[in-house]
């Protein structure tokens, strides 16, 4: 029997509270800057949260609230300019501290390192966005405490698709049976799960009410933050 080597981490909602303070507010900012009355209301953007990737959110959002713009000549140009711009601002949100880890993570992260254990990161944000968020949280040299982050569009099936599980899995060279998975979202445990992952979920104000049937657990956190 294989034993437990490896934790692999999604980002967004599990690693910090990102989606209603950070990426929202940020998609909102890139409405404004190109002239759109678009808004995402925190209620409205749980419901997006239903389509994982931000490119993809963009074109769910029209499809359903402006399809006019989908005749746009334009409109795949339109998607790509407001995820670049949500993106910047994003990170100017996350260079100001403005988005903390959640509980426990931090404590977790180091432990898992004075246990000897490989660290990972399997999420659909972009590489960015990882970069600075660990960066900021966790100091300059964080980043390489991961062997392997695959992030954005690295494989081009998003969660709920096992894909960027399968992916990072293969770039480590390791068996689903010697890691587990950390997830917060219903599409985000169904692509561990998918890829063979035993999947511990830490739900958040988004996720707290989706079904999380097949979790090895399912906690509100992981623990005090030191």
């Amino acid at each position: 029997m294989m034993s437990l080597n490896t934790l692999i981490f999604d980002v967004d909602g599990t690693l910090a509270d990102t989606e209603r303070d950070g990426h929202r507010p940020s998609f909102n900012l890139a409405f404004q800057e190109f002239g759109l009355d678009w808004e995402w209301t925190v209620p409205l953007y749980g419901e997006l949260l239903a389509v994982t990737g931000g490119k993809e959110r963009i074109r769910h959002y029209v499809a359903h609230y402006h399809p006019e713009q989908l005749s746009d000549i334009h409109f795949d140009e339109l998607v790509l300019q407001l995820h670049q711009s949500k993106t910047r601002h994003y990170l100017a949100l996350l260079e100001k501290g403005a988005i903390p880890l959640r509980p426990g993570v931090r404590r977790l992260l180091h432990e898992a390192r004075q246990a000897g254990l490989t660290l990972a990161i399997a999420t659909t944000t972009t590489p960015e966005n990882v970069a600075s968020l660990l960066s900021t949280a966790l100091g300059p040299e964080s980043p390489g405490w991961f062997k392997v982050i695959a992030a954005g569009d690295i494989v081009s099936a998003k969660k709920p698709a096992p894909d960027i599980y399968l992916w990072t899995l293969d770039a480590l060279g390791i068996s689903a049976q010697e890691a587990l998975a950390f997830e917060d979202s219903e599409n985000g445990l169904r692509s561990a799960c998918a890829a063979g992952l035993t999947t511990l979920v830490t739900i958040n104000e988004y996720t707290q009410g989706q079904d999380f049937s097949g979790a090895g657990a399912v906690l509100s956190d992981l623990g005090e933050p030191h």
